[in-house]
């Protein structure tokens, strides 16, 4: 008992006391739980990002390091031709880099690494290289010769290799290394140079295959990081670069080769003082039976590996003489790829469609007659034929041979604005193919819709035989193409696999029909037609002795009429009976005095087909007869030769 005056102590009972200490403890347990529970996540969190984010973070952290880190450059993919010849590839060339820094730790190797240097490349200037000693001390980068070749950095590293072999004091290499990247190389020059186009340093293709395949042959860069860990210690990680791929074509650098030579040698004939034969000069050689191209050449020529020379046109003062935008533009028609971008009026290339719309709707027959008197007329307009006297009474067949344009009229009057229209959009004309080049002109704009061809039945007899409306090269290559195969209508296309650069195949792109043109009946009967024009009709001076060469002429008046400018063309098929050549030949404004002579597209398909046809295997009248094929010759009964076998219409 407490005495009088103090105070008395608290007390807790005892049971309170342990009620007490039991939550606590309960609390600690559930805690101690969570942050254990919270420890085993962590763990699975960190192994889960490891497994699937482990190379993002590695870079992360070895960006927030000292490092040195150095871009290993993929390399871009070849081009090649059908036949595994590399028409672009990319060699590996060296730039040489001294390392200041390191150099001057080692004054007594400096004159022994400046004459290796000045033995092994003929780019590095060794007074260069002392100033940058003094002047950048402490550089461990500085360029002393960019894009050496492999033969140059080879014979550097085997005299560095000897030097160190030999022991000899103060005699070695020190603080030099190379660093490799690629440069775009044209084997054959000014081959095919507007279908493969080129790339700059960066590797971004300009024109032709390069720039539409820009993103297959390119590839992605490399890097070589190295750092300093924790220990102190210099580590490296390499990420290896994805080289590109090579894109395998449909071209043989044979036929190129030839058509190249045939367009140089005609254009050495004829020019004069102007600096080109022609305004331009398009070639294709291509398949009829699935759309590829064997050869696709675009006339003037330039040098793929230095495509900013102009002295094969132009004299040094020419040049000087021209502005920077004028050189450009001229550089611009030369880059150009004709067979693709241009457009012009086709002339009587155009009429064997026109014979085809009309026989396959039944329009009319092979055995209809058409009179020709040499003058048309449609309303207040008088359409003359290009022979002003008249062929009088022509066949179907006859009217492709003479290339009767009042015949064409009248056929076009037969089937009418409607049906006319209609085959025109179903041959592909006002059309893009969708060739896998880039620039392919659109000539939806400049083509007359079939209430245009009604109201107006002068369009419609221009059109007939080819005038005023315009195509490309492929858009008509392509629809003759399906005229002579039996009515299919292939996509046009120049590659035709991607492989690794191993060689291996990657992807296949196989041909595309987009639809049925005309029957095979029609077909057979434009065939026999246009064999008899080479035979025995305008084209024949186009004709190769002892093939069976079939086609048609074209000689379009250019805008603005009257000026006397022409546009010449000639298209052929080959062998006649079953074609596996089409060929078509246009030279655009020939500087020449009587542009209106085709006599010039003519001799180019004869020169070109003499040539190609041997190499290509293409069986002669003689071996198909051999063979029990029946030729259109042996058809052929009581023909005579055309009055009109000489006209270059």
């Amino acid at each position: 008992m407490a005495k009088k005056g103090q105070r008395r102590k608290p007390q807790l009972h005892k049971s309170r006391n342990g009620q007490i200490g039991y939550r606590m403890q309960t609390k600690l347990i559930f805690i101690f739980g969570i942050i254990c529970f919270l420890f085993i996540c962590l763990i699975f969190r960190i192994m889960y990002i490891e497994s699937t984010s482990g190379k993002k973070y590695e870079k992360i952290v070895l960006s927030q390091q000292e490092y040195a880190s150095t871009t290993i450059p993929y390399q871009r993919g070849n081009i090649i031709d059908a036949k595994g010849t590399v028409l672009a590839s990319s060699i590996d060339v060296y730039n040489v880099v001294l390392d200041c820094k390191a150099l001057n730790k080692e004054p007594d190797l400096i004159e022994p690494t400046l004459s290796a240097l000045e033995q092994c490349f003929a780019e590095v200037d060794t007074d260069k290289a002392r100033k940058a000693l003094k002047e950048k001390k402490d550089s461990q980068y500085t360029v002393l010769a960019k894009k050496v070749s492999y033969e140059e950095k080879k014979k550097f590293d085997q005299l560095k290799e000897k030097l160190q072999e030999d022991d000899v004091k103060n005699n070695e290499v020190y603080g030099i290394w190379t660093e490799k990247e690629y440069i775009r190389q044209y084997p054959y020059n000014s081959l095919a140079a507007s279908l493969i186009g080129f790339s700059t340093s960066g590797n971004e293709g300009i024109n032709g295959l390069e720039k539409k395949y820009n993103s297959v042959l390119n590839g992605v860069n490399g890097r070589s990081y190295g750092y300093v860990n924790d220990d102190s210690d210099v580590e490296r990680t390499v990420i290896e670069p994805q080289n590109g791929e090579n894109i395998v074509t449909s071209i043989d650098a044979n036929i190129q080769q030839i058509v190249e030579s045939c367009i140089t040698e005609w254009a050495d004939s004829i020019r004069g003082e102007n600096p080109l034969a022609a305004e331009h000069i398009g070639v294709i050689v291509m398949n009829p039976n699935d759309g590829t191209i064997y050869a696709m050449a675009s006339y003037p020529f330039f040098d793929l590996n230095n495509p900013r020379d102009l002295s094969a046109y132009y004299t040094e003062d020419q040049l000087k003489g021209m502005s920077d935008e004028d050189q450009l533009n001229v550089l611009n028609n030369i880059w150009q790829n004709y067979t693709v971008s241009a457009t012009y009026e086709p002339g009587s290339t155009f009429k064997p469609f026109t014979v085809a719309a009309g026989l396959e709707t039944g329009a009319f027959s092979t055995g209809s007659t058409f009179n020709c008197s040499g003058v048309t007329q449609i309303g207040p307009d008088t359409i003359h034929c290009w022979k002003h006297s008249g062929h009088g009474i022509e066949t179907v067949e006859n009217a492709l041979r003479d290339s009767c344009d009042s015949a064409l009229i009248q056929m076009a009057q037969l089937e009418g604005g409607d049906t006319f229209a209609k085959y025109q959009a179903l041959f592909g004309f006002g059309q893009k193919t969708g060739i896998d080049l880039p620039g392919e002109a659109s000539t939806a704009g400049l083509m007359y819709g079939a209430e245009d061809l009604k109201k107006t039945p002068v369009n419609l007899a221009v059109n007939s035989f080819g005038q005023s409306f315009n195509t490309t090269m492929i858009q008509l290559a392509t629809a003759f193409s399906s005229i002579v195969n039996g009515g299919d209508l292939y996509q046009p296309h120049v590659v035709t696999a991607y492989q690794d650069l191993s060689g291996n195949v990657v992807k296949t792109i196989d041909p595309v029909v987009e639809k049925q043109t005309v029957s095979k009946e029609t077909s057979e009967e434009i065939k026999k037609a246009l064999r008899t024009v080479v035979r025995n009709g305008t084209g024949k001076k186009a004709g190769v002795d002892g093939y069976s060469v079939s086609g048609k002429t074209g000689t379009a008046e250019k805008l603005p009429r009257g000026n006397g400018n022409y546009l010449l063309s000639f298209i052929s098929a080959t062998p006649a009976e079953n074609p596996q050549l089409v060929t078509y030949v246009v030279v655009d404004q020939p500087h020449v005095d009587g542009q209106a002579d085709s006599t010039a597209a003519k001799d180019l398909t004869k020169n070109i087909l003499t040539q190609v046809l041997p190499y290509m295997n293409v069986p002669t009248i003689a071996e198909m007869q051999a063979n029990g094929i029946t030729t259109y010759d042996s058809l052929a009964v009581g023909e005579s030769d055309s009055d009109s076998v000489n006209s270059n219409h």
